[in-house]
């Protein structure tokens, strides 16, 4: 309500005034009797100075609460479990690639090598997981792009004239 102590109080002001005076009750800030002469007293009212006489040391809405703090763990945080880095999605599509190969006649060896390759650098420098996954994309890859020259050299000696 305004601090304003000439200003007429009007019937919805007392009522709001009685409200809070209930409120005290209910929640045992007043005794029957106090509640009932301030409730008297709220009645006959003039100015918002009096109903501040009679309602100023109750709470006049939501009492604001302590924010709820969370409970402490029991045991010390080194047998807590750690937090897992993500898995680099680079390494991810690097393995897949490579073990496609054989289904792909070696067509996506090369997007394993390069994502195996792309796949460690940031995991060096990011500390992510998945160098294993990269280290197999990586190894699939070549094996399958040494395997086709291979064939091709075979091919190319097998299409020379012999003398």
């Amino acid at each position: 309500m305004p601090a304003m102590p000439a200003m007429r109080a009007a019937h919805a002001d007392r009522e709001r005034a009685v409200d809070v005076l209930k409120a005290g009750f209910a929640e045992g800030r007043l005794s029957q009797s106090e509640y009932e002469e301030r409730v008297a007293r709220a009645y006959q009212a003039l100015t918002y100075a009096d109903l501040q006489l009679l309602v100023g040391d109750l709470p006049q809405g939501p009492v604001p609460q302590p924010p709820m703090m969370l409970p402490q763990p029991m045991v010390p945080p080194t047998f807590l479990p750690m937090p897992q880095p993500r898995t680099n999605p680079s390494a991810t599509g690097s393995m897949i690639c490579g073990l496609l190969t054989p289904l792909t006649w070696g067509v996506s060896a090369i997007p394993a090598v390069i994502l195996g390759h792309k796949a460690r650098t940031e995991i060096r420098r990011s500390g992510e997981r998945g160098d294993g996954m990269a280290l197999t994309g990586v190894v699939l890859g070549w094996l399958a792009i040494g395997g086709w020259c291979l064939v091709m050299l075979v091919t190319l000696l097998a299409l020379l004239p012999k003398t």
